[in-house]
């Protein structure tokens, strides 16, 4: 819609020898008053030194005087100082909607990008907690958002299968004497925490498990053996979490996968001669002028010889340019590893890795529980993922008596539903509070109000496909007509800054605007049929978008509620 008024405005402008640049068209900062305004006047006026009223005045007579007004406007008035206000017509908002039915209200891209996306990167052996809830969920939106916009998508989730945590629980399972064979998760879940502890207490074990570390990544048989079995038996039911959370990956690869690719990514920075032996470690210096703050230097390979965490990424980097090709590298990963993706950036732009590729941080901020600490539970651990679904579940079962005889697979779908949308509607760099109580609700900005919404709709609409008619009716169907037009906008803002929280504000918003509609026109009840009619239609599209967008943040919509 805006580009067909500017097209228009910018056409009369030329004629009148102004800067068509200054028939920029934009939502309007007052919706009360118009749909749109102009705030082009002021450079005219500065430009020719005249009065910004008469020119305002001017344009806006000319503007009401044009022959297609009608196809484009309702209103069009001058606002001092210097604002042009319009109101759209009728005709162009039924015109620009079913343009938009027609097309879809997804945009593609003309480009062939090739985007990676570094999301989930859970650890083997560990139990999956809250904290693994933000990278999974946010990272698999972002793929699905920038997947439908036509770009070449390639997931990844990046395993933590070959850090000190492996040493660490070897050593555990070794000190109770239990062989690879009686590995189970809950023993691997039971050992890990325990170790990490002991670690953090006595240097000497830490040590111990340094070494146990070190040496499976040597190769060690015996260590070899023991990881095999926790990799199997932890990446089994990680997928089975992410199963639940309808979150999937391209490849499962993980750290231990660079490893192959270490002798010759060394090999390339050498010769780069970006590498710095200093005290017997080798290191990147990636420190700039321009810092205002200290920049330490990434460390590569330790005095012992171990490859580190961020070597371990930039050999990820190595294999995926190789491999992939991309365009984008995006890592959705907690805003505390920031300083980390800064050196491992600079090392890859420094060394020339990454020629042409733009490396970014999808950041995110933590998950609170309402004492605005970060969620755990009463003990202090952090809560398990597999508890916050099963409590989410409960909560939700006990709003109202009939919820514990609707079908299991409603109730999975809805619990998916609160705790994603808990998360996406936040923007993803901020910490948010997670209420299981208030995000369970059917009112409120919640993800069941939005099922509960698209559920009702879905209901009225039945099997009828009318068609919409170009007569608005009232000033409720014309917001809600309106807000539909709005929903690619919604869709390209996430796409272009990886923020799926502008599509949940949408789909709020959409969704108070349809039921609001739902509310003052008795639709069932209507008359006159050509009107009943275009309303199920309007209400067909709505819940077609609904459907669509919840799609891209990864919920599904129950049979019904």
């Amino acid at each position: 819609m805006i580009k067909k008024i500017e097209n228009l405005l910018k056409e009369l402008f030329s004629s009148l020898g102004y800067n068509p640049d200054y028939a920029k068209v934009s939502v309007s900062n007052r919706p009360e008053l118009c749909d749109f305004q102009v705030n082009g006047v002021f450079a005219i006026a500065k430009e020719s030194g005249s009065n910004p009223k008469e020119i305002g005045e001017s344009l806006v007579s000319k503007i009401n005087n044009l022959d297609n007004f009608s196809d484009y406007f309702k209103t069009v008035e001058f606002a001092m100082p210097g604002f042009i206000n319009i109101t759209v017509s009728d005709k162009l908002i039924s015109s620009c909607l079913n343009e938009t039915v027609e097309k879809g209200i997804i945009n593609k891209i003309n480009e062939d990008i090739t985007v990676v996306i570094d999301y989930g990167g859970p650890n083997i052996a560990k139990p999956l907690h809250v904290g693994h809830l933000r990278p999974a969920i946010i990272g698999q939106s972002i793929y699905n958002i920038l997947k439908a916009k036509g770009y070449k998508v390639i997931g990844d989730v990046h395993l933590g299968d070959i850090g000190l945590q492996m040493g660490q629980v070897i050593y555990g399972l070794k000190e109770r004497n239990l062989k690879p064979e009686d590995i189970t998760i809950d023993i691997l879940q039971e050992i890990y925490p325990k170790m990490s502890a002991l670690c953090k207490e006595d240097e000497s074990v830490a040590d111990i498990c340094r070494k146990i570390t070190k040496d499976l990544q040597d190769g060690n048989e015996e260590y070899n053996a023991y990881f095999k079995v926790m990799y199997d038996v932890s990446l089994e039911d990680i997928k089975r979490l992410y199963k639940y959370l309808n979150v999937d990956f391209d490849y499962w690869y993980g750290e231990k996968d660079s490893y192959k690719y270490m002798d010759d990514l060394m090999s390339f920075l050498n010769n780069t001669g970006v590498v710095e032996e200093d005290d017997g470690a080798k290191i990147i210096r990636v420190a700039k002028d321009t810092d205002n703050k200290e920049m330490p230097p990434l460390l590569l390979q330790g005095k012992s010889g171990a490859y580190l965490y961020a070597t371990s990424d930039i050999a990820t980097i190595y294999q995926r340019m190789k491999d992939f090709k991309p365009n984008y590298i995006l890592y959705v990963v907690d805003d505390r590893q920031s300083l980390h993706f800064e050196q491992v950036f600079r090392a890859c732009e420094k060394s020339g890795l990454t020629p042409n590729v733009i490396l970014e941080h999808n950041k995110f901020g933590t998950i609170n529980g309402t004492d605005g600490k970060p969620f755990k539970t009463r003990s202090g651990e952090a809560l398990k993922l597999d508890d916050l679904i099963k409590e989410t579940k409960e909560i939700f079962i006990s709003k109202k008596p009939e919820n514990k005889d609707m079908d299991q697979k409603d109730i999975d779908i809805i619990v998916n539903a609160i705790i994603k949308f808990a998360d996406l509607q936040n923007n993803r760099e901020k910490n948010y509070i997670f209420d299981i109580d208030k995000f369970s609700d059917v009112s409120g900005k919640t993800g069941p109000y939005i099922l509960y919404t698209a559920v009702r709709l879905r209901k009225l609409i039945g099997d009828n496909n009318y068609s919409l008619s170009d007569t608005i009716y009232n000033e409720d169907e014309r917001n809600l007509r309106m807000k539909l037009l709005d929903a690619s906008n919604a869709v390209d803002k996430a796409a272009f800054d990886r923020m799926p929280h502008y599509i949940a504000e949408y789909l709020y918003d959409l969704c108070n605007l349809a039921n609001t509609f739902y509310q003052n026109n008795n639709i069932s009840n209507e008359e006159n049929i050509d009107k009943k009619q275009s309303f199920i239609a309007l209400l067909n599209e709505v819940y077609k978008i609904i459907e669509k967008l919840l799609k891209l943040l990864i919920i599904e919509i129950p049979s019904k509620m």
